[in-house]
């Protein structure tokens, strides 16, 4: 079959384009998928880069898992949409020619606590970016919706976690909630379920991705740079603090985006993609008594009600771009410039 390699950490050089990979045989209780489309994520390149580190030594090259090296090489991919061709022992054949949307968390258990240690699919086990994969069958979700493969490949990551996020703040309606990185696939997901909610939302993008912003109902957006953060936000709110920011970027923004906090506010990130190392001035986070929360991932629930919310139409696909597999570099590339609304998505 084809299928991309990963073969180390590393740059692109490090995907190895092939069409002579073996197909993979379904074990007990699992399944084999015929991959209709696969998502590209900033996992899949912090991945590859092994820019994890670890809590003892932040510039460590490891994996997603802190502390513990993949195995290569590894076919990645996380957000697979397909069809199940073949079934394993202990799952019944009639699970053939299901259209399925794949949960790629091999969860330690229920809840969160499973969340503790958790594999993914396309980083402890192979992945997407082939034309076939094997997995577990409890985690091959059959999906009923009108969307296509790559419409439906742009939601399983980005939806699972921002949702994971809103439920670790416990986001309710009436809320103000602000959003950074509010253009990218986990950012316009935040965007969509904390209206769903009932939310208010501000929006934090770069320049030129504003009217998308709006187009998703966020009430207030603001370019990324402007000089003052704190004096922006209070402009749109009419003086009113933010009562959680969401936040995927982190870097040199994360000190004004406690500022913009009200008092016993929370501060939720599950990403870091403008920088993992912050300053933290104590004084704001004892003084207003506020609340730093980590967030990644998601739960089964968490799952299942994404497909619901994606059946019955209360989430739309952002598909920015498709490519052949065989243009990952160039997907990655593209990724990586920031340069669309979305999601990018791979078709083997």
């Amino acid at each position: 079959m084809k299928a991309v390699l990963l073969t180390g950490y590393g740059g692109l050089e490090k995907l190895e384009y092939r069409e002579d990979i073996p197909v993979p045989r379904p074990g007990r209780d699992e399944v084999l998928i015929r991959v209709g489309a696969a998502g590209v994520n900033n996992t899949d390149l912090w991945t590859r880069e092994g820019v994890y580190g670890t809590e003892d030594d932040p510039q460590a090259t490891g994996g997603w898992r802190r502390g513990e090296q993949m195995e290569f090489p590894r076919i990645q991919g996380m957000d697979i949409v397909g069809r199940i061709i073949a079934v394993g022992d202990g799952v019944p054949k009639s699970r053939i020619g299901e259209r399925v949307i794949v949960d790629f968390v091999l969860r330690c258990g229920e809840g969160e606590e499973g969340l503790i240690n958790a594999a993914l699919i396309g980083s402890e086990r192979d992945g997407g970016f082939a034309e076939y994969v094997a997995v577990p069958a409890e985690n091959a979700i059959a999906i009923d919706a009108p969307l296509s493969d790559e419409e439906l490949a742009t939601f399983p990551t980005a939806y699972l976690t921002a949702e994971h996020m809103l439920n670790r703040a416990r986001v309710v309606g009436g809320e103000t909630v602000f959003v950074t990185g509010a253009s990218g696939g986990v950012g316009s997901a935040l965007l969509q379920l904390a209206r769903l909610r009932g939310a208010r939302v501000l929006a934090l993008v770069g320049e030129g991705k504003e009217d998308g912003a709006r187009e998703l109902g966020a009430e207030g957006v603001i370019s990324r740079g402007v000089s003052d953060l704190s004096s922006t936000v209070a402009g749109i709110t009419g003086g009113h603090p933010v009562d959680v920011v969401a936040d995927v970027v982190g870097g040199e923004t994360f000190s004004d985006l406690l500022r913009v906090l009200k008092p016993l506010g929370r501060y939720v990130t599950a990403g870091a993609i403008a920088g993992p190392m912050v300053q933290l001035d104590l004084r704001t986070l004892y003084l207003k008594h506020l609340e730093l929360i980590g967030s990644t991932i998601g739960t089964r629930k968490e799952f299942v009600d994404m497909i619901g919310y994606i059946e019955e139409g209360k989430v739309q696909p952002l598909l920015a771009g498709t490519y052949p597999l065989s243009e990952i570099k160039r997907a990655q590339e593209d990724f990586r410039s920031k340069s669309f609304f979305g999601k990018l998505v791979l078709v083997p």
